[in-house]
């Protein structure tokens, strides 16, 4: 159930802040930026961790009251600051970039480390305005960080400790010490193991039966099964804290955890050696985590390191027989995921390697997390509720604090506060938000007229506690939603790449793509209902999905957003805020545009929706126009959509080179328009995405250094993209089109390692390949991701022999669901197609033949049995292919200008369409009289075309 003190303590200014503090930019910039300057930041990075955490605290429950007023400008510079950090950072990876391409060294993965150049003259950058800014960073969270009281938690805080300090013998160990010697005496040691392993055993089937009773599927308790427990025994015990958000878990812990390391410090008697804070949250990273528990442990800054393994070993050679007490807040937990348990049971492996006696603190919203990571019913400690006199006293705190009233009005305030506390149902939370908003009005009228207001409810309560549950980066991704209109309708690839430009996916893990991470982000969103499918769009010739949010969610993503977004909309009079980042327009002006954008040098997305109409001897102006978004130099997404009356022709300025951070240019021109392309434009290092919509006629001013981009995702355009030595581009996702050659830097081999393209590959000019063993090094079968494929050769351009040899080579991966080929002229289809080859594409869906074969009959399409639909058009087949009947899945059949197919084999009743078009009239007929055999295997097909006869 929602805990209604969270909900209603949430929603309001404090949602927007909360909503952003949540993401890890914060953690991700000041790592980055410390590893820059090669300083050890692991203490200054714990405490500011801290420090944001209990900002966070607070943001969840300060809405319309006093810390407000001092906070909302506090917070405003603070992301302030940490955007100018992040382009600052954006800034060096771009000098990066740009050296290694002018000393021609092979260009690393963009997760790579990095490497400080020196200051240059151009940009201006130097370690000393990296230091600055991160120190401005820092200034901002402190001063953010009110103080914080802790009232009635002294007894839960002992209760804890003396768990903490419980000798050996009552606490679940390992049967030999740290050191590996027995202790005491052998008798009393045999005594002392024989109690271990029995409690062990004991406490073993107790979780087992926890287990078993918190499991969708009974097994029988106290037996392993995949998710029970291994029977084991530890040098740690887990004692843990476990309530509903907003119960004051963290801040029990931390008063703990501050109390443990004042003792190590001190060195007083019976101390950890090593004591340790983490953070995990509902999605963590076993690395990142491993990292911070080394960091936490040395006090020094994390090597990186080639394998997890490696990391854990050494992480464990710094634990290996020290007494440790590891503090881990936050721990999430779904019983109905077998894979938490296991990720979990990870967390905590490198403590085996410890001293007996040493002790893991666990705060979760569940007990279950608690049972999962080893505690016993006896150490998982409910957070207690406080009774009404210590609500009340931490009420008055937060509401009569420095408060300037009469004694005679304070003892009535005391009075209603009473009444007020009581409702508050023990929620430290509670007592914080009500008391902090009723201290901006110190008056006894209006503390009447609140008291008896539902003060725990709102009407966007549900939608919040929802969006509390989102991954962290998932929210900053729906935040950023709230740029486009109500009811826009939202393409899942298009939103993928935005976010993705953006810099709002990250990930550790080498072998994990982010497209394929926020793609798993958009689907949470759907999942939680935040996106919801709206129908069906027409995209050139195909339907995709589009979806939409809900008008309420449009509202909680605005809150969440704050300022950071802005629209433009029809009839907008307001000022757009000159410190907004991502701003979408809705309505053309030119006038308005210019005025309104120019001036917002901190812009990193300017998406203009509406069609800018531009006439043939307009484009010079609209060029004036285009060049003023060249001064806005921190933009990272910019789209456009040209309408032209007329041809037209654009040449982009030189200055488009300035735009060093951009990722995602979407300029969206008709057929009509000729683009040219400067030099400049490769030096776009940091792009992703080019999209220049239907342009057929683009010309590159410097095609050979479009290498140089060599973060290039996708391009999209009608125009053939000829560009030399492609093949180096290994980030490709899209590239439409590709023609072979005989000629340096468009060889087959160009595509041999471009195994992350996507969707559709139309290869041109096979005439240029000469063997099977060239065609191979195409890689066709590695491409997993491609679903459409079309196979070119020039007509009569080489001999059919050879092409069989090519076509052979050319087998696709088995994932593809369309292929077409064309002056294909062969008498025989590969080994792949008829079903003589374990790898080939036995799940594909549409087979188009276009202008193939030689007289006799088309092979068999042994391998295509689950095919739909077969079309074959201007091919010299005199008959279909025999297995026809055995294709059960087909439900289309066309036969276009195939001049020499006089009759029909048997076909599958499986059909719905069959179209016949301008082919022989004597076989087109005989399809229309009743009595003829072809009509007769064409009679029960519900939709039957047929033109020409």
């Amino acid at each position: 159930m929602a805990d209604p003190v969270t909900i209603g303590a949430a929603v309001g200014w404090g949602v927007s802040a909360v909503g952003w503090l949540a993401s890890p930019i914060i953690s991700r910039v000041l790592n980055k930026g410390f590893a820059l300057l090669d300083f050890d930041a692991t203490e200054k990075l714990r405490i500011l961790d801290i420090q944001i955490l209990q900002l966070h605290a607070v943001m969840e429950v300060v809405d319309e009251s006093t810390y407000r007023v001092r906070l909302e400008p506090l917070l405003d510079k603070l992301k302030s600051d940490l955007y100018e950090a992040e382009d600052i950072l954006d800034a060096v990876e771009y000098q990066r970039l740009k050296k290694q391409i002018q000393d021609g060294n092979k260009v690393d993965s963009p997760k790579m480390s990095f490497s400080f150049p020196k200051k240059q003259k151009k940009s201006g950058m130097s370690k000393l305005e990296l230091k600055e800014s991160l120190e401005k960073i820092e200034s901002a969270i402190s001063d953010a960080c009110p103080p914080t009281r802790v009232i009635g938690r002294d007894e839960d805080r002992d209760k804890i400790i003396a768990m903490l300090n419980e000798n050996e013998d009552q606490c679940q160990t390992n049967t030999v010490n740290g050191s590996g010697e027995a202790s005491a005496g052998p008798f009393w040691a045999l005594v002392r193991d024989f109690q271990k392993i029995l409690r062990a055993f004991v406490l073993y089937w107790c979780s087992g039966l926890i287990a078993w009773f918190y499991s969708s599927e009974p097994t029988e308790p106290g037996f392993a099964t995949a998710d029970a427990p291994s029977l084991s025994v530890t040098c740690y015990s887990v004692i843990g804290i476990h309530g509903i958000a907003g119960s004051g878990k963290s801040t029990l812990a931390q008063y703990v955890y501050e109390h443990e390391k004042k003792y190590k410090q001190d060195k007083m008697e019976g101390h950890f050696d090593i004591v340790m804070w983490i953070h995990v949250s509902q999605k963590f990273d076993l690395d990142s985590i491993f990292r911070e528990m080394f960091e936490g442990a040395t006090g020094k800054a994390c090597e990186n390191f080639n394998s997890r393994n490696i990391l854990k070993e050494k992480l464990e050679d710094e634990l290996r027989g020290k007494q440790i007490l590891l503090v881990l807040d936050d721990v999430w937990y779904n019983i109905k995921n077998s894979g938490d348990r296991e990720e979990l049971q990870k967390l905590i492996s490198p403590l085996n390697v410890g001293k007996v006696g040493s002790k893991i603190l666990v705060t979760s919203r569940t007990e279950a997390a608690l049972v999962t990571l080893g505690a016993v019913k006896e150490r998982c400690i409910p957070i207690s509720d406080l009774d009404d006199k210590v609500v009340l006293e931490m009420f008055m705190h937060y509401a009569l604090r420095d408060a300037r009233v009469s004694e005679h009005d304070r003892r009535i305030l005391e009075m209603i506060g009473e009444d007020i506390a009581k409702k508050l149902k023990g929620s430290p939370l509670a007592a914080r938000a009500v008391g902090s908003r009723l201290r901006e009005t110190q008056t006894v009228e209006f503390w009447r007229s609140q008291k008896d207001r539902d003060l725990l409810n709102d009407t966007m309560g549900a939608l919040w506690w929802s969006y509390q549950y989102l991954d962290e980066q998932v929210r900053r991704c729906f935040a950023y939603c709230s740029i486009f209109p109500r009811r826009h309708r939202l393409k899942r690839d298009e939103l993928v790449k935005l976010w993705v430009a953006e810099g709002f996916i990250k990930t550790s893990k080498a072998e994990e793509e982010m497209e394929d991470v926020t793609k798993n982000y958009f689907d949470e969103l759907l999942s939680a209902s935040f996106l919801q499918l709206g129908g069906k769009d027409k995209l050139f010739e195909h339907e995709v999905d589009y979806f939409t949010i809900h008008d309420l969610l449009c509202d909680l993503a605005e809150e969440v957003a704050g300022r950071d977004c802005f629209r433009i909309e029809k009839g907008c009079t307001g000022e757009v805020p000159k410190d907004v980042r991502y701003l979408f327009v809705g309505t053309y002006d030119r006038e308005m545009l210019t005025k309104k954008i120019s001036g917002l040098q901190n812009l990193r997305t300017l998406i203009i929706d509406a069609h800018i109409e531009v006439k043939s001897n307009e484009c010079q102006v609209f060029a004036s126009m285009f060049t003023t978004f060249m001064g806005l130099r921190k933009l990272r997404v910019l789209n456009l959509c040209l309408i032209e009356t007329g041809r037209c022709t654009f040449s982009f300025p030189d200055s488009i080179g300035q735009l060093k951070h951009l990722r995602y240019f979407h300029f969206w021109v008709t057929a009509l328009t000729r683009l040219t392309v400067p030099a400049a434009f490769m030096k776009l290092y940091h792009i992703q995405v080019v999209d220049f919509g239907g342009c057929q006629d683009l010309v590159f001013s410097s095609s050979e250094d479009m290498i140089s981009l060599v973060n290039l995702r996708c391009v999209i355009s009608g125009a053939d993209l000829d560009f030399p030595e492609v093949g180096r581009l290994i980030w490709l996702q899209m590239l439409p089109l590709f023609t072979i050659r005989k000629e340096q830097g468009y060889e087959p081999h160009q595509l041999k390692h471009l195994n992350k393209l996507q969707r559709t590959l139309y290869i041109r000019g096979l005439e240029n390949v000469e063997s099977k063993e060239e065609a191979l090094q195409v890689n066709l079968a590695a491409k997993e991701k491609l679903t459409e494929l079309v196979l070119q050769w020039k007509r009569e351009s080489c001999s059919p022999e050879v092409q069989a040899e090519v076509l052979e080579g050319l087998c696709p991966s088995k994932y593809l669901e369309i292929l077409e080929i064309r002056n294909y002229l062969a008498s025989g289809l590969p080994n792949w197609i008829v079903g003589m080859h374990s790898g080939s594409p036995k799940n594909l869906q549409e087979l188009i033949f276009r202008n193939c074969g030689q007289r006799g009959p088309a092979g068999d399409l042994g391998a295509f049995v689950y095919l739909l639909s077969l079309c074959l058009v201007e091919c010299s087949w005199d008959a279909l292919p025999g297995n026809m009947d055995h294709l059960t899945s087909l439900k289309k059949l066309e036969i276009t200008v195939c001049m020499n197919i006089w009759s029909l084999p048997t076909l599958p009743m499986s059909l719905e369409e069959f179209t016949l078009m301008y082919c022989n009239r004597e076989f087109m007929r005989s399809c229309t009289t009743a009595a003829d055999p072809n009509w007769q295997k064409i009679e029960h097909i519900p939709k039957k075309t047929i033109i020409g006869s």
